[in-house]
């Protein structure tokens, strides 16, 4: 009798649960009767111009390929690595934002694997020796504030990319991201649901561009995440866990850790062992699929690397490095809560504002639209501010293709216009002609506003113009006027606003509208 192996009954048994599984991925988060035991692994590209080991600048999607590399990054015979300061400093941030134990001493090791993209036939890490240790991050969770763990975070160089065309059956190999600066940010197996590590996902994003380190941008691939799952009943051991590697944002993400679950909670239940191994991510279907068994630590035989001294960070450092670091996104939420009164949509629109774009190089400082905001409140009402900023700057940089970073119109620009707003100078129509009219210019506009204002005519009519606006549009409205003299205010809204467009937006509505209702109301 010819029987399989468990690796083919494993195969055969997946398909058969594979499409129920994607069903339910979708929709269930819990799993009565077993524990869900979640680890995250993220590959964050540090933002700076140039690479991690050799003097070569940093590539983006847009650039030619193999236009960014130097003998170390091709691992040229007699190159030698150049420790790039700024990606340590960079590094050093996020591990003190994140609360870990920055090591004194620590080392750089060779992980060897032979592929196309990887040119040395081994990459530059820090496995046994990390430059930081422990830490955590808070997440919110249904049952309120969790802490996730930090094993550790190392600094690494990124591969080249490989790209496989199948017609042709070659494989190009574009070395312009050989060598890129990475931290790879490991977690303890903390977590305990898809949602819990979305949220960890998400708090670590905000909190690594909030210290300047990177754009942590998923889709753009500086930020990349590889998953560890592994199911087990209550009060039992951990089970064997898989690695479903290279998820390119947080709805992929979740997917695959429900699909895991659910591949593992199948096997489990017919009574088959779920095997170590690495699984990638099919986007189109939404599944998991084996991409090799797991290795282990031997299997790449780490080496210290013989061209580095131990990378020393003394305590000195550390303290320049702290006290140069910006504001966390948690204290910066709780202090515009409680000194601005703002709510919390408008503070995460003003913190999320063109998230992961405006990251400059090097950790250099940049113009943030929190500090935009607190420019302009001062001496202002902060919830006429934010409206500002949220419903028209936003929104006109939006519809121009602009972002937060080239942004024209200067806080002293809106605030002037928030003033003559509340004043009565002009009518909030015309600020809103003055916010398009500078935000849409192709050179920025240093114009004073009230000199601008004047210019575009946008000044409150006299009292006057308001009559003979009010006259115009009774005549041109006579039906809505006769409904208004018979008692129907509703229709005096479109008398209103035909009144004010006769004036071109710079009539005062309160003004035209007890008019209008003195003017139809006394000719009954």
């Amino acid at each position: 009798m010819h029987t399989l192996s468990p690796l083919l009954i494993i195969s055969k048994f997946h398909h058969v649960i594979k499409s129920s599984s994607i069903k339910r991925a979708l929709k269930t988060t819990s799993w009565p009767g077993w524990e869900v035991v979640i680890g995250v692994e993220v590959h964050a590209q540090i933002k700076t111009r140039q690479k991690l080991f050799s003097a070569s600048s940093t590539s983006s999607d847009a650039d030619a390929p193999n236009t960014h590399y130097n003998g170390f990054d091709a691992a040229w015979p007699g190159t030698l690595p150049s420790l790039n300061e700024k990606c340590v400093l960079l590094a050093v941030r996020t591990a003190l934002a994140c609360g870990s134990q920055v090591q004194p001493k620590s080392f750089f090791d060779r992980k060897h694997y032979f592929y196309a993209d990887l040119p040395a036939g081994y990459q530059i890490t820090q496995r046994y020796e990390p430059f930081a240790r422990g830490g955590h991050i808070i997440i919110p969770s249904h049952s309120g504030p969790k802490s996730v763990g930090i094993e550790q975070i190392q600094l690494e160089q990124d591969t080249a990319k490989s790209t496989f065309k199948a017609r042709s059956e070659l494989t190009l190999i574009d070395l312009n991201r050989a060598g890129a600066p990475l931290m790879e940010i490991v977690s303890q197996p903390d977590m305990r649901s898809p949602e819990e590590a979305a949220a960890y996902v998400k708090t670590l994003q905000a909190l690594i561009r909030a210290v300047g380190s990177s754009d942590a941008n998923m889709e753009q691939g500086s930020f990349r995440c590889d998953v560890n799952v592994s199911i087990n009943r209550p009060g039992e051991p951990f089970g064997t866990r898989c690695e479903v590697k290279n998820l390119n944002s947080v709805k992929f993400l979740q997917t695959a850790i429900k699909m895991e679950v659910d591949r593992h909670i199948a096997l489990s239940e017919a009574g088959l062992p779920v095997p170590q191994e690495t699984r990638g991510f099919d986007e189109q279907h939404m599944t998991t699929y084996r991409l090799r068994s797991k290795e282990d630590a031997p299997d790449y035989r780490y080496m210290p690397d013989p061209n580095f001294p131990p990378l020393v960070l003394p305590e000195e450092y550390l303290d320049r490095v702290r006290a140069s670091l910006p504001e966390l996104p948690d204290a910066t939420r709780q202090r515009l809560a409680k000194n601005y009164g703002l709510v919390p949509q408008d503070i995460e629109v003003l913190m999320s504002v063109d998230a992961g774009k405006d990251v400059p190089y090097d950790g250099e400082k940049r113009r943030s639209a929190v500090a935009y905001f607190e420019a302009v409140a001062v001496g202002r009402n902060p919830k006429i501010v934010v409206n500002w900023i949220v419903n028209e700057v936003f929104a006109q940089l939006t519809l121009h293709k602009k972002s937060f970073a080239n942004n024209p119109l200067s806080e002293a620009q809106l605030g002037e216009l928030i003033d003559m707003v509340g004043c009565g100078a002009i009518s909030s129509a015309a600020a809103k002609q003055v916010v398009r009219h500078i935000l849409s210019a192709a050179v920025p506009i240093s114009m004073p506003v009230t000199a601008l204002v004047e210019t575009m005519n946008l000044s409150h009519a006299s009292e006057e113009e308001m009559r003979r606006s009010c006259e115009k549009a009774v005549e041109e409205l006579p039906a809505e006027s006769a409904l208004v003299r018979e008692g129907n205010e509703r229709v005096m809204a479109k008398v209103v606003g035909r009144a004010m467009k006769k004036c071109g937006g710079r009539g005062d509505a309160v003004w035209i509208r007890e008019y209008l209702r003195e003017l139809l109301l006394t000719k009954i």
